[in-house]
């Protein structure tokens, strides 16, 4: 029998670990882009993808940023995702050139949604779950379908009692 909670097969991820795993997601990305390997712009999907995005940008030097904000969970429970804030369209176009960033994908539906607005992006994200991982073009660490993903910004410190003993 399985005495640990649902939360505890988790992957949990520091502010540290983020910045150096977005940084290595701009590795990835550097010269890959398709006027001469640089990209013109960078969208975030908000909320996660935002701190990711940012390092990217910062990484390659691209300057124009936008995002796109799409509701698809609440809590940690999964529902219907909807655009409710698109990007400069008049910027993106049709994605050519576009980086679309997203802190994690999980089942893959919001990047179908994300993908009917700018069909020629390219997809980044810094964590990839198997069912979601066709949607994404370039990622850096893969965890498993039932994992998790504890982000920086959804936890905080505290004291976590051993597996074995009371210290």
């Amino acid at each position: 029998m399985n005495d640990r909670l649902p939360h505890e097969k988790g992957f949990h991820v520091s502010w540290d670990q983020l910045h150096r795993d977005a940084r290595a997601l701009a590795w990835r990305l550097q010269g890959h882009g398709p006027d001469d390997g640089a990209w013109r712009a960078v969208v975030a999907i908000t909320r996660g993808g935002m701190a990711p995005a940012m390092i990217v940008a910062r990484e390659l030097d691209i300057r124009t940023v936008d995002t796109i904000s799409v509701k698809s969970y609440n809590h940690q429970e999964q529902a219907e995702p909807r655009i409710i804030k698109t990007p400069d369209m008049e910027i993106v176009g049709d994605g050519t050139g576009v980086l679309i960033v997203d802190d994690l994908v999980d089942t893959g539906r919001t990047l179908e949604v994300v993908r009917r607005t700018m069909p020629k992006a390219h997809v980044a994200t810094v964590y990839a779950k198997p069912q979601g991982r066709p949607q994404v073009e370039t990622f850096v660490t893969e965890v498993s379908q039932d994992t998790w993903i504890f982000f920086p910004w959804d936890m905080a410190l505290q004291y976590v009692k051993p597996y074995r003993g009371d210290d």
